[in-house]
C-alpha cells in the first residue's frame, strides 16, 4: 500500500477503509475480507457506533497490531477536556488496543468550547504515545489556522468531504501548503459520482470504472482517501488504484467538474 509522509514524521496509507454506517455482524464480515484483500488502513469513530465490532473482528483475525493504521474520533458532544479524555478511553477499550495511530476532532462543534480546550487533551493523548498522530476533521480554513496555533503536536490532516462533485481548492491548497495533506471522505458522494458521464467516459480509456477514475483523482491530487465498501467486488474495485494514471488533461477535465 503507497504512504505519504505527515508533519509528525510517520507515514499513512493513502487508501483506507471507511466503516461508517457499518455495524454488527456486517461491520465484522466486511472488516475480515478487507483484511485478508490487503487493507491495512481502517477508519472508524467513536459516532459510528462499530469500534466494539472492529476490536472484536481485529482479535478473531489475529492481526498484527503494528501492521495496521487505525484512525479514530472524538464527537463534537465531548470536546471538553475531560469529556475527550473519558472518550478516547472508550475507543482504545472498544478497539482493544494500547493506542491508535491517528486521532481526529470529529467536528469543531458550535464554539460553546474553546477549542484550546479540546486541542490541550489531545496534545496529552499524543505526548502520552496514546495517539501516534493527530489531526481534525470538518475544519474551515480559519479553523485550521487556530488548531495549528493552538496545538503542541503537528496537525496531521484534516478530514473533509471531498470528491469530483463537491471539490474544496482553496482549503485543499491551504492545508497542503502547510503540510497537512486532506483525507477525503464520501470521495464517491456516497454512490453518486458512478453515474457521472465525464467520469465513466475517461473509465473507459483506462479499462476502470467511475469511482475509480474518482478516487485515482484524488489520490493524484495529494488526498489520502477512505471510501465506504462492503461488497467484495468495490472492496478488491478500490484496491486497484496503483498500477495506472489519469493524464494531465483527465485530471484537468475532473478539476472543471
Amino acid at each position: 500500500m503507497e504512504t505519504i509522509q505527515l508533519a509528525s514524521g510517520n507515514t499513512i496509507p493513502v487508501l483506507g477503509l471507511g466503516t461508517w454506517t457499518l455495524r454488527n455482524e456486517q461491520c465484522k464480515a466486511v472488516l475480515k475480507n478487507a483484511l485478508e484483500l490487503g487493507y491495512n488502513h481502517i477508519d472508524t469513530a467513536w459516532m459510528y457506533a462499530n469500534q466494539k465490532e472492529i476490536g472484536e473482528a481485529l482479535r478473531e483475525m489475529g492481526a498484527v497490531r503494528k501492521a495496521l493504521f487505525i484512525t479514530s474520533k472524538i464527537w463534537h458532544t465531548h470536546l471538553k477536556y475531560d469529556q475527550v479524555h473519558s472518550q478516547f478511553d472508550e475507543c482504545l477499550a472498544d478497539l482493544q488496543t494500547d493506542y491508535v495511530d491517528l486521532l481526529l476532532v470529529h467536528h469543531p462543534g458550535d464554539g460553546t468550547v474553546p477549542m484550546e480546550e479540546t486541542l490541550s487533551a489531545f496534545d496529552e493523548i499524543y505526548d502520552a504515545g496514546k495517539a501516534k498522530n493527530i489531526g481534525i476533521s470538518n475544519f474551515s480554513i480559519e479553523q485550521v489556522d487556530r488548531a495549528r496555533a493552538l496545538s503542541q503536536a503537528p496537525i496531521s490532516t484534516n478530514q473533509v468531504e471531498y470528491h469530483a462533485h463537491s471539490q474544496q481548492e482553496a482549503l485543499l491548497q491551504h492545508c497542503q501548503a502547510h503540510q497537512i495533506p486532506l483525507t477525503a471522505h464520501r470521495p464517491l458522494a456516497v454512490g453518486e459520482i458512478v453515474g457521472d458521464p465525464v467520469l465513466g467516459g475517461i473509465g473507459n480509456t483506462h479499462g476502470k470504472t467511475a469511482a475509480q477514475v474518482a478516487l485515482r483523482w484524488l489520490l493524484q491530487k495529494g488526498l489520502i482517501v477512505i471510501p465506504k465498501a462492503s461488497s467484495d467486488a468495490h472492496l478488491r474495485e478500490n484496491l486497484d488504484l496503483f498500477d495506472w494514471e489519469l493524464t494531465p488533461e483527465e485530471m484537468e477535465r475532473i478539476n472543471r467538474l
